[in-house]
C-alpha cells in the first residue's frame, strides 16, 4: 500500500532488537511501537530500560541487531541519509566543542543537512533571536549557563527544521522560569504539526506536553496509550509508571 507524505506515521517500529557484542546485552528486546505524525509522545522508563538505545537506532548512531525502525516511511538503515534528514535529536549529553561560539555550533548542523550557507545565516539569526541567544552569541559554549547550554543545544536540533524533534531530558538542570519558557515553545512547535517524543524524568513535564505515553522497561513497552490512562488513576502518571516499571505494586481496592 502507498501512503502520501502527509499520511505517514513519523515512527514506527517493528519488532526491534539491540544487542550490544560486547558482553550479549540485549539492550531492546522484540519493541514494536508506532507514533503518529503530529503527536507529542512521551517515552518513559528507568535508566537502562532501552529508551537511549532506542533513539540511537532512529537516529543513526548506532544500527539495529535485528528489526526495522522507519521515519516517516524512511528506513533508519536502508535510507539513512533521507530519514536523518527529518529528525532533530536534542540529547541529554552536551555533545558540542565546548570552545565553539554558538553560531559556529548552529551553523556546523546546517552545513550538514545541505543548508546554503545563505539559509543558514538566517536560520541562526532566527534561533538566536528565538531563543533570547542574540546577546551571548559571540561567547563560547564552555561560557553559558547551564540553562543557556540547553537552550543552543534544542536550537541546533531544530537547525534544519526537522519533521521529528527527540528530546532527551531537554530541561534537565534548567531553572524553572526557563522549563516554562521552553514548555511553551514545545507546544507551540506541536500545534504547528512538528512530531516530538521526550524522554524524561520529570513526569510532571510529560504529563503536562504529552498527548500518548510509552513506558519502557527492559527493553520492551510494558505500557503504552493516551494519557489519559495514566492519570485517571490515584497517583496519577507517576503511580502508573512505578506499576508498570514494577517499582512499586498498585494498591489493591
Amino acid at each position: 500500500m502507498s501512503y502520501s507524505y502527509g499520511m505517514e506515521n513519523a515512527l514506527t517500529i517493528t519488532h526491534f532488537t539491540k544487542v550490544y557484542r560486547k558482553g550479549g546485552v540485549k539492550a531492546v528486546d522484540d519493541l514494536s511501537l508506532t507514533i503518529p505524525r503530529g503527536e507529542f509522545f512521551g517515552l518513559l522508563g528507568p535508566n537502562g530500560a532501552g529508551k537511549s538505545t532506542t533513539i540511537h537506532c532512529v537516529t543513526g548512531i548506532s544500527q539495529p541487531t535485528a528489526g526495522k525502525l522507519e521515519v516517516f516511511g524512511r528506513d533508519v538503515v536502508a535510507d539513512y541519509t533521507a530519514a536523518r534528514s527529518l529528525v532533530g535529536l536534542s540529547p541529554q549529553e552536551f555533545d558540542v566543542d565546548p570552545f565553539e561560539p554558538i553560531p559556529s555550533i548552529l551553523d556546523y548542523v546546517g552545513g550538514y543537512h545541505g543548508m546554503p550557507k545563505a539559509a543558514r545565516k538566517a536560520r541562526i539569526a532566527e534561533l538566536l533571536e528565538r531563543f533570547g541567544l542574540v546577546p551571548h552569541a559571540q561567547k563560547q559554549f564552555t561560557q553559558l549557563s547551564g540553562g543557556l547550554k540547553r537552550r543552543v543545544i534544542l536550537a541546533r536540533a531544530l537547525m534544519h527544521d526537522p519533521e521529528l524533534l527527540i528530546l532527551d531530558e531537554p530541561t534537565a538542570g534548567v531553572d524553572v522560569e526557563t522549563r516554562l519558557a521552553l514548555w511553551d515553545y514545545l507546544r507551540e512547535l506541536n500545534r504547528e504539526g512538528k512530531t516530538i517524543i521526550l524522554t524524561s524524568h520529570y513526569l510532571e513535564e510529560v504529563e503536562k506536553l504529552c498527548g500518548h505515553i510509552a513506558i519502557i522497561a527492559a527493553g520492551r513497552v510494558v505500557k503504552e496509550g493516551p494519557k489519559h490512562d495514566f492519570v485517571k488513576e490515584a497517583g496519577g502518571l507517576e503511580s502508573a509508571y512505578l506499576a508498570a516499571t514494577g517499582s512499586t505494586k498498585k494498591e489493591e481496592n
